[in-house]
């Protein structure tokens, strides 16, 4: 086996030092929603433990790998095995690979692409950078208690219990886990580019060549964007392929100079980033990454550039309603981030959501077609439509799902519980169509709980917690089960066609919804009916009224009236 290969010393036929034309970034996606904690994909040295497996795969005639064959060769469960194809699907930087846009029941049918998934179990050794602790400890108890219900008894669970503590830290700004997982990327360039190589006749360095098709599969881990807005196509960002005939196979450039190039990027981007305003806020980091050390990630610069591919975020909502249409979101990725005490409407198609941080909130999704993490939040009710859903670390959260992969459910969790869809609006079933959500599946009640302790986080764990499961979800009892009207703000604006929740409910919750709604019924019919007075009328609707607003006050609806009001 040749070994990885170094850094150059020559710059063979390229400028040694070129202006680059766009700017290199990492893509957040697979780091962000990509990471999975099962033990026997984290290798000590991934090089070592992967290259046999690049053997195997690119021997096949079409180059493509189903769950069966991942099973057998990384030794895990067929339901592990199934869960990296589609988490890797979900991650994908080529919407024209076929594997996207596959069925649920052709996704073993279509497999993945051998080099995407070599890149894919690469980057399961990376380490998260660790969220900040917030200096200011009064605005932090004003929505995170500093006690609650379950500190007491989880103080006798010490192997967890560091875990559990981190449910109040804030999330790194965008431009310090960029420069995490760039300074991720450049010490592991090397490695990641011997992965995709291929030996041809020669000695040394010019033994092994990476083909235009390789190169572009580093699509999967890194983009340039022109001026830091457009995304330039990674064979146009590249000098040896720019140029290339379309009718004619490109040559292949060896190795040692499309590293050299790429360390060269990296190096320009990682200085473009400035120290970050949230430092001054939040105080400083609270750990170090076990892989990259913050002062590797973090360098010291003048300015950085404006960049379109930062998500949309809503942070910091706090006891009131807001709401976000298509047409008020630009980029296909949200992040909400501490948000508590809420109530929360994204009514658009999305390929990606975080939500992160939040407590006592409700918040509803509109059609995400990727990816949806829900990570530390507490008593928190989520309504979302969506291919695939991530919960860790989270406690007494209810989650209303149609989703059409099993949900995923890591980390130290504690009494989390799901049910069905419960709601609608008018654009929802064209927005479902537009991102590849099916109706007809929905895996809300089949949750596939995973490891207790979450392996990328950079933090040391008690030896043996690694192998614990996690706590799964348990169901809604269907007698709870409402179904949640999203208002109509907009009653002007052009409607869809959407009428009823889409998902269809199974039994039991269709059952107790027509009860509820029977009942209700009723009681408005015996209301209606009653043998009273005027003046006792009157009285009984004062009455009814006075326990409405108390309810609407005491449960905090009352400001979702306040909302439809100033609209």
């Amino acid at each position: 086996m040749a070994d990885p290969i170094e850094p150059s010393t020559s710059s063979g036929d390229t400028d040694p030092n070129p202006i680059p034309i766009a700017i290199i970034h990492p893509r957040r996606e697979p780091f962000e929603h990509g990471l999975l904690p099962i033990q026997k994909l984290i290798f000590n040295d991934p090089v070592e433990a992967i290259t046999p497996l690049k053997q195997k795969l690119s021997s096949s005639s079409t180059q493509r790998v189903d769950s069966d064959a991942v099973a057998e060769l990384l030794q895990i469960s067929s339901e592990h095995a199934r869960l990296v194809i589609e988490t890797l699907a979900s991650v994908l930087h080529s919407e024209t690979d076929p594997l996207v846009a596959a069925r649920p029941d052709d996704v073993d049918a279509v497999g993945a692409d051998f080099r995407d998934l070599i890149l894919f179990l690469y980057i399961q050794s990376y380490k998260r950078l660790l969220p900040r602790s917030h200096k200011d400890s009064a605005a932090v108890a004003d929505v995170w208690p500093s006690t609650s219900a379950f500190d007491g008894y989880l103080s006798a669970l010490s192997p967890l219990q560091l875990v559990r503590s981190n449910s109040r830290r804030f999330m790194p700004s965008p431009a310090d886990e960029e420069a995490h997982q760039l300074s991720y990327l450049q010490k592991h360039l090397a490695n990641i580019l011997f992965l995709l190589s291929e030996p041809v006749e020669g000695e040394g360095e010019e033994s092994l060549v990476l083909t235009m098709e390789g190169f572009e599969h580093l699509g999967f881990l890194i983009q340039f964007d022109d001026k830091g807005s457009e995304t330039v196509p990674l064979n146009q960002a590249a000098p040896f392929f720019a140029n290339s005939d379309p009718d004619m196979p490109a040559v292949p450039v060896p190795v040692s100079q499309v590293h050299d190039w790429l360390l060269q990027n990296i190096a320009s981007s990682l200085e473009r980033i400035p120290e970050k305003a949230s430092a001054k806020e939040n105080g400083p980091s609270s750990g170090s990454d076990q892989d990259v050390t913050m002062t590797d990630a973090s360098p010291r610069s003048a300015k950085a550039l404006p960049s379109a591919r930062s998500p949309c975020f809503i942070e910091g909502v706090s006891k009131s309603s807001y709401v976000k249409q298509a047409s008020d979101i630009n980029n296909s990725s949200v992040k909400v981030i501490n948000c508590h005490d809420s109530t929360i409407y994204i009514l658009a198609p999305l390929r990606y959501v975080v939500i992160y941080g939040c407590s006592d909130a409700t918040i509803v999704l509109g059609a995400v077609g990727k990816s949806v993490r829900i990570e530390h939040c507490e008593r928190v009710h989520v309504i979302i439509a969506a291919k695939r859903v991530c919960i860790a670390n989270c406690r007494e959260c209810v989650f209303f799902l149609g989703v059409n992969q099993r949900p995923l459910v890591l980390g130290d969790n504690n009494k989390l519980q799901v049910a069905p869809y419960n709601t609608y609006y008018s654009q929802l079933e064209e927005h479902m169509a537009d991102v590849g959500i099916l109706s007809t599946i929905n895996k809300w009640d089949e949750a596939l709980p995973i490891g207790a302790v979450d392996p990328h986080d950079s933090l040391s764990h008690p030896a043996g917690v690694s192998d614990a499961q996690t706590e799964s979800t348990t169901r809604l009892d269907p007698d709870q089960f409402t179904s949640f009207l999203i208002p109509n703000w907009f009653e002007g604006a052009s409607t869809g066609s959407t009428k009823d929740n889409p998902f269809p409910l199974p039994d039991a919750y269709l059952t107790s919804q027509q009860r509820n709604q029977n009942n209700l019924s009723e009681i408005k019919q015996i209301l209606r009916e009653a043998p009273l007075e005027e003046n006792r009328k009157r009285e009984l609707s004062s009455a009814l009224h006075v326990y409405f607003r108390d309810w609407l006050y005491a449960s905090g609806n009352i400001r979702q009236l306040y909302c439809l009001q100033s609209d």
